[in-house]
């Protein structure tokens, strides 16, 4: 038996391999099983059964003694027991190029296998059964990997055994067909033998039906009733899939609400993809026209849900519910409702493409399908007479009732893959534009009209470049062959169509400033080389008249700036109409820079008023030069002269209008840069940068001088100006090679800086309804307020710009840093960005404006509260907040901000006692109460910093502050227990000392404030200590307290003392403690002895006492060089160093994660820990004063 099992085994794994490769032929795979199952069923039937069970990945396999002696439950039980889920992979599951095909090939054996045993095998009675009752069993499993190998193995056994039936469903017809032709002839010609053989065969037939339906009925009761719900959503998602697939291919046995109930159930499954599997399960009913009837009633029940499922979180699942909703549309017009469709029209304007395409192509089967059958037989017409004149109008009017209008391009963009024979048939548009409409035809409306033109230039500029608009897609994709064919012959027939039609529309709408704009981009999509080849020259010469007729004519800024592209666009050195519109541009420009200069003598002389129609003129002029200026170089012309007097006139008489103003800024601006471009091209004189370097200087003080002007507007346009400029002509501009440029480099004064910041101050951090100025009397109206407040981002965006390229003093951003809580909605995200960019510049200069800030903000509280505030104010408690905002930009690597967060502490220390109380000494300073703010920035130190700040702390304390409990001291209070929690210093303690050469100091397992080691003998007399330190913070707030109790009188001499002041020697004796100290007397007499025992040892450290006062010195400097090299315990583990960089973290804010642990190696590469005295020393070296 056991070589029969051992040689059983060898073909199992060889049945198991051959399928997990996949490289030989399933049917000879199969057949050569077959055979083996002819020759000995109980072995095969063994091996298939091996075969699911290693399918799965169990390790264990099914014995021959097994197999006749257990039940199925017992052999799964078994096979439960020695299946190793310790991975959690299985071959279904598993990665890799081996596994990739596996389930493909899986299924495939088990369609192969039932199709080479549908003739005999499945009837014996014997096979089926075990398989059926297997599977049965194994897809109850609570193991997954059983679960869904059995699963998807009885799913696809359905599936084979759906297609045997459907087979014998076709012969019995047939032989029912036969049979009944037999039986109908004349008795004369009737052969009863073949009537006898038909019945025989039909009453097979009929049986091997009954049994294939009873193996169907065992699968779908016994596994998918019980796994289309299961708690693995890809077992889910097996069942539905199959079942869509049993109904599609045997409509006639399962295409009914018995069965279709379960995939509209599963339609509201939590997983996506499940739901997206009942969806292409129904797309395969619904494609079939046939299947529609049967499909009624489940239709109207589920309609709502799939309408719902167009919004699916799933962008997936609701691109196959949109396709759903237009098989459904296809085969049947009264289903879907107009609110029904409507929920889909709007999803063409989604920023997801695949969902706006698919609505796309809805909206079109739902519009422009339906075609009179009359127009297949006539000719086809061109023009507005064409089949597609209709279906245009009918885009024009969803676009316009859709009340999005500036949003053409996402409605081209949409329908682009289903309607492009429509979108793309210019021809009609044109002559929808142009010709008169026939007779009975209803002509446009002018709003139509302007839909129209915009929706035409959409397709253009959609053929032209081949990409999808802004916020579709993630960029320009390359083109295959056949698409840049298209786009080659679309631009062309484009070109050939509107060269000829372009001038006659501009002259048609030429008054109507939105239809020219919109008209007047067409030229950048055409290919110019059609002028000249197509002997299109005239055309171009209507195309620069009218043109030129439309700069004279109109002096809206958008009309004009579409004039100057379209010129920039046709001056295209490349092709040969380069100087014919060259020559067009240079006369325009020419008349209107001479008009101007014209306009502007008469307009500044002397002793005149100038009325309103020269003021009009001079404007209008400047506008079209203005305009015409940021595309072309106009320098040869001399605007700065022209200008800059106009500007100062403008500030001499101030009663210049604003919009000279505006324009006249804007137009110098534009001088400026061109002048700069052409310096920066190396080909210019040395007297080019000289005047550039004059005239950029006189420009910013006449922006500077606009400033302060009356005007809002004009302010607004000085101010990004001047922001503009100084950014270029910033240090920044002799990077890259560039250091000829040097002398043009402008630092900016401290007046001017100033002004800058007064008017951020002034103009952007307001409240909406003190806007009143900027938004043009628009305050009840809310676009006007959104565009307002964009307005006020730029402005501030563009300061902060200065701040990050270093173009003005970085403190200057603690004015606005302090504005990051109160305006977080309108400014957060530029704020918090401008904060981040300065700390990668410089953290330390980051941080002392964040303190700054801070302090600013305080000053302003004392200012507006008083002395005597309330801690608990709401203004008070909003600085912490901020405090804590800015404590969480530090992040979590407090290696990285380790100087910064120091030194922010250093200026906030400095900052709380800079002001003594006028009372006297007894009193807290003014600013003490910073220190509870300061405290929120505690956690970011690390635990030797929180050391050395607190001995920096100290220097500015009395003793008698430390011994202060009332309220107004509690500030010190809670900021000095701050710097002590998780920062445990070493010296708080003599016995560490000494305990710590036989142990670590820092145990990983004790807690800050009580993991200190004590001898044996001192074990009951530091257990009040510790009591009492519990109940009174402020005794043990330093090292220097703690560790003074248990020490001899002895004391450093003055110079030595870190404090930086004389200390008495016997002062502790001399007075007289309040009771809150008394047992720190009673200690001090109990550790005499012991401190006079301990006398003895210091000799044996005194070289490293005085490294260690040097040390202690440093550190009063507050994170300078910090250079000592790293003394600890040589006990000391690697976890406890992690917990030494972990403690004092915001653990508050998100969970944290260990790194791995570092070695000694790694860890010398860190900054160097200040210096550790209490991990080799003992108390009697280090005697060093409280106060």
């Amino acid at each position: 038996m056991n070589g029969h099992h051992q040689e059983n085994g060898m073909e199992n794994v060889m049945l198991f391999e051959v399928v997990r490769l996949g490289k030989s032929a399933m049917q000879s795979v199969v057949d050569d099983w077959i055979e083996s199952y002819k020759h000995d069923r109980d072995v095969a039937l063994l091996d298939l059964i091996n075969f699911f069970i290693q399918c799965s990945g169990c390790k264990g396999g099914v014995t021959g003694e097994m197999f006749h002696n257990m039940q199925n439950s017992e052999i799964i039980r078994k096979m439960t027991e020695e299946f190793d889920e310790d991975s959690g992979d299985y071959p279904l599951t598993m990665a890799g190029p081996q596994w990739k095909k596996f389930k493909s090939s899986f299924c495939e054996f088990i369609g192969v296998l039932v199709r080479q045993c549908q003739y005999s095998i499945i009837y014996d009675e014997y096979m089926m059964d075990t398989v059926i009752s297997l599977l049965t069993g194994l897809s109850d499993s609570q193991v997954r990997a059983f679960r869904h190998t059995s699963t998807l193995a009885a799913m696809k056994l359905m599936t084979a055994l759906v297609n045997v039936a459907l087979n014998l469903s076709i012969n019995m017809d047939n032989t029912q067909r036969q049979y009944e032709a037999e039986r109908n002839k004349i008795i004369g010609k009737r052969a009863n033998d073949r009537l006898e053989l038909l019945l025989q065969k039909r009453k097979e037939l009929q049986e091997n039906q009954d049994e294939i339906e009873n193996m169907m009925n065992a699968i779908f009761k016994g596994v998918f009733v019980h796994r289309y719900r299961d708690a693995i959503a890809e077992i889910r998602a097996i069942c539905i899939e199959e079942i869509g697939v049993w109904m599609k291919m045997y409509s006639d046995a399962f295409l009914n609400d018995s069965y279709l109930k379960y995939v509209g159930w599963t339609m509201h499954d939590k997983q996506g993809e499940v739901r997206l599997k009942c969806l292409t399960a129904l797309q395969g009913l619904y494609y079939n026209r046939e299947l529609n009837a049967r499909l009624e009633l489940f239709t109207s029940r589920f309609k709502d849900r799939i309408v719902s499922m167009t919004l699916d979180k799933e962008y997936d699942v609701a691109v196959q519910a949109i396709k759903l909703l237009t098989l459904v549309l296809h085969s049947s017009d009264e289903v879907l409702t107009a609110e029904d469709c409507e929920s889909v029209y709007h999803l063409v304007y989604s920023a997801h493409r695949p969902v706006a395409v698919a609505a796309g192509e809805f909206l079109f089967k739902k519009l422009f399908s339906h075609r009179d059958p009359e127009d297949d037989s006539m000719p086809k017409r061109r023009g507005r007479q064409s089949m597609n004149a209709n279906l245009i109008k009918t885009t024009v009017f969803f676009f316009l009732e859709s009340e999005l209008h500036e949003h053409a391009a996402y409605l081209v963009d949409s329908m682009w893959d289903s309607a492009a024979e429509i979108l793309k048939d210019w021809e009609c548009m044109i002559s929808l534009l142009l010709d008169e409409p026939l007779p009975g035809e209803e002509a446009l409306t002018d709003r139509q009209e302007t839909a129209l033109i915009e929706i035409m230039l959409c397709t253009i500029r959609q053929a032209a470049e081949c990409h999808p608009p802004v916020g579709r897609g993630t960029g320009k994709r390359v083109l295959t062959a056949k698409e840049k064919k298209t786009q080659l012959d679309d631009r062309t027939r484009m070109t050939e169509l509107f060269a000829i039609a372009l001038p006659a529309l501009l002259a048609k709408y030429s008054v109507d400033a939105e239809k020219v704009t919109n008209l007047l981009q067409l030229p950048q999509f055409f290919d110019l080389e059609i002028y000249t080849t197509g002997r299109l020259e005239k055309h171009l010469d209507s195309l620069l008249r009218q043109i030129r007729e439309i700069v004279e004519k109109h002096t809206d800024t958008d009309v004009l700036e579409a004039c100057s592209k379209t010129y920039h666009a046709l001056c295209n050195e490349e092709f040969t109409i380069f100087n014919r519109v060259d020559i067009a541009r240079s006369q325009l420009l020419d008349e209107q820079v001479d008009k101007f200069n014209r306009l502007l003598e008469d307009f500044l002389q002397e002793g005149e008023d100038p009325d309103e129609d020269d003021a009009y003129q001079v404007l209008s002029t400047l506008k079209r030069i203005t305009a015409f200026h940021n595309a072309h170089d106009l320098s040869k012309w001399d605007l700065f002269t022209s200008n800059y007097k106009l500007l100062n006139t403008g500030i001499e008489n101030g009663d210049m209008p604003e919009q000279i103003v505006i324009h006249a800024l804007q137009c110098t601006h534009y001088v400026i840069l061109w002048s700069l471009a052409k310096v920066s091209e190396g080909t210019s004189k040395k007297e080019d940068m000289l005047t550039l370097r004059k005239q950029m200087r006189a420009f910013c003080l006449m922006c500077q001088r606009y400033l302060t002007s009356v005007n809002t507007a004009v302010k607004e346009q000085a101010f990004t100006i001047l922001c503009d400029l100084l950014l270029i002509f910033s240090h920044q501009i002799i990077s890259g090679g560039r250091e000829a440029l040097e002398p043009l480099v402008y630092t900016p004064e401290a007046s001017l800086q100033s002004e800058l910041l007064n008017f951020i101050l002034d103009h952007i951090f307001i409240d909406q309804d003190e806007d009143s100025n900027s938004t043009d009397g628009q305050q009840d109206d809310e676009a006007g307020k959104i565009e307002a407040l964009h307005k006020r981002r730029n402005l501030l965006a563009a300061y902060c710009k200065l701040i990050i390229y270093n173009v003005v003093e970085m403190n200057t951003g603690a004015d606005i840093f302090k504005q990051y809580m109160r305006y977080y909605n309108d400014y957060g995200d530029i704020i918090k960005e401008t904060m981040s960019k300065t700390r990668q510049i410089d953290k330390i200069q980051c941080a002392k404006t964040l303190i700054l800030s801070l302090q600013q903000l305080f000053n302003d509280m004392l200012s507006d509260m008083g002395l005597s505030f309330d801690r608990s104010s709401s203004a008070f408690c909003g600085i912490k907040e901020l405090a804590r905002r800015f404590s969480l930009t530090f992040g979590l690597d407090q290696l990285k901000t380790r100087e910064a967060i120091a030194m922010l502490h250093k200026d906030g220390i400095e900052f709380a006692f800079k002001e003594p109380n006028p009372q006297g000494e007894g009193h807290p300073p003014l600013n003490l109460a910073f220190l509870d703010i300061l405290s929120e920035f505690s956690s970011k130190l690390m635990r030797q910093d929180k050391r050395t700040v607190h001995m920096y702390l100290e220097r500015f304390m009395t003793f008698q502050m430390a011994l202060q409990r009332e309220d107004c001291w509690l500030p010190l209070i809670s900021y000095r227990n701050s710097l002590q929690a998780g920062g445990d210093d070493d010296t708080m303690s003599v016995v560490s000392g000494i305990s710590s050469r036989g142990s670590s100091v820092r145990s990983k397992k004790a807690k800050p404030a009580t993991g200190k080691r004590k001898l044996p003998e001192e074990k009951s007399n530091q257990q009040p200590i510790r009591e009492q330190s519990m109940q009174t913070p402020v005794m043990m707030p330093s090292p220097h307290l703690t560790s003074t109790v248990m020490r001899e009188p002895k004391r450093l001499c003055p110079e030595e003392s870190y404090m930086g002041t004389p200390q008495p020697q016997h002062h502790q004796t001399a007075i007289d403690y309040n009771t809150q100290v008394t047992w720190m007397l009673a200690q001090r007499q109990q550790q005499e002895e012991v401190a006079r025992q301990q006398q003895e040892r210091a000799m044996n450290y005194a070289k490293l006492r005085s490294n260690l006062q040097h040390a202690i010195r440093r550190g009063t400097g507050l994170m300078e060089d910090d250079e000592e090299p790293i003394v600890e315990d040589v006990m000391m583990s690697s976890e406890g160093r992690i917990e030494d960089l972990n403690e004092g973290m915001d653990f508050d804010t998100m969970d944290i994660v260990n790194p791995p642990s570092k070695n000694r190696r790694e860890r010398s590469e860190l900054k160097p820990d200040f210096f550790d005295p209490a991990s080799i020393m003992d108390e009697s070296v280090l005697g060093v004063p409280m106060f």
